[in-house]
């Protein structure tokens, strides 16, 4: 790699920084003022504005006809988004999560990630498939801003109001013209810095000779994921705690409706999808959606412990990928030790952690009964 290209990914990483702090604090500012919540802010204005990147390489490979970039940096960017992102942003301060999260906005989630493997099971995404996947992300948010607006004007009361409420707040100073302004200038950032990281990146997998699909899944999703990683990990640092989990949640969800979609209804042809990521990379794509649901669901909260487990599991993923792209002889030794230990006691955790949230629940309901 040359020094300039080095000098490159450097200055990459500056501006994402600099691009997250802008995002957040415009973001977090224009909620305000159109009565968004923190979570709605982090679900629509953030996750759409750092998921820029990925719909930019997507649609610019489509075209370009590399698809196996395309689908991966899709499924790749999902993953990297919960168990990196989110890990590494629960790693520094316990992300909270509302009742809303919980109840619509994780399982949207989730059910657009099953039904981009359905719709990937005939081997293609084809147009109308596309439109499907951007026209159940338009009612989502539709949704969302209609339902956090409703809810400004009438706060909760009860459990919400305390733990995992979508209270507003206090107002910003920035004003909606200046609050725009630095949510462009973080935008612009973010999408130079992720360009230039992405850049240098790309050309280590290339002097190593991996495929489309490999790139797209590890060097070019961690590079567009992050915008997201940046933007997460620093509303966690200044205590934004609903944004940080929004980002990850509405990025996941935009990725798919709109990234994926939008691909597939410009591409001159049907997107192809290649057999190994439909048997492994969109299957793991969805378990980790599923993951999201009991670990918001407790406490609701990500806690540090459950972000560390996630980091780990996102070693664990790129490193099979690696290995199995280039048949390394450590691949069963990984392969064996994900499927008969690390699976069957994170299960074992999540049923424990989960049961012991429920016990503490009816415990309270019984209490106030």
């Amino acid at each position: 790699m040359s020094v300039i290209l080095l000098a490159g990914g450097v200055a990459g990483l500056v501006l994402l920084v600099v691009g997250g702090e802008l995002l957040v604090r415009g973001g977090s500012a224009l909620g305000v003022r159109l009565g968004l919540s923190p979570l709605v802010v982090g679900l629509t204005i953030v996750a759409f504005a750092t998921s820029a990147p990925e719909l930019a390489v997507s649609v610019g490979a489509a075209l370009r006809d590399a698809p196996g970039l395309a689908v991966g940096n899709v499924v790749g960017s999902n993953i990297v988004n919960v168990l990196l992102v989110l890990g590494l942003a629960a790693v520094i301060l316990p992300v909270a999560a509302t009742s809303s999260l919980i109840r619509i906005d994780v399982p949207v989630l989730v059910a657009m990630s099953v039904l981009f493997l359905v719709l990937a099971l005939d081997g293609s995404i084809s147009t109308v498939d596309g439109m499907l996947l951007l026209a159940v992300l338009v009612l989502h948010t539709a949704w969302s801003v209609w339902s956090s607006r409703r809810q400004t004007r009438a706060p909760a009361v009860g459990p919400d109001a305390v733990a995992g409420s979508d209270v507003v707040p206090a107002e910003p100073r920035l004003g909606v013209p200046m609050a725009v302004l630095v949510i462009a200038l973080g935008i612009a950032a973010l999408l130079g810095g992720a360009e230039l990281v992405v850049a240098a990146a790309r050309e280590v997998a290339t002097a190593f000779g991996l495929s489309d699909l490999v790139v797209g899944l590890t060097v070019v999703a961690i590079g567009t994921s992050l915008p997201e990683l940046a933007t997460s990990v620093i509303a966690a640092i200044r205590g934004e705690r609903e944004i940080a989990i929004g980002n990850v949640v509405g990025s996941g969800i935009f990725n798919i409706g709109a990234v994926m979609g939008l691909t597939a209804i410009i591409a001159p042809s049907r997107v192809p999808v290649d057999p190994a990521a439909v048997n492994f990379d969109l299957p793991v794509m969805v378990l980790v959606a599923v993951v999201l649901l009991p670990l918001v669901f407790t406490g609701f909260e990500v806690a540090r412990w459950e972000g560390v487990l996630l980091v780990a599991y996102f070693a664990a993923y790129v490193g099979y990928v690696l290995l199995d792209a280039t048949g390394h002889d450590a691949l069963p030794v990984l392969s064996g030790t994900l499927l008969w230990f690390a699976l069957p006691l994170t299960l074992l955790l999540l049923v424990a952690t989960t049961s012991y949230e429920v016990g503490r629940r009816r415990e309270r309901a019984a209490a106030r009964g």
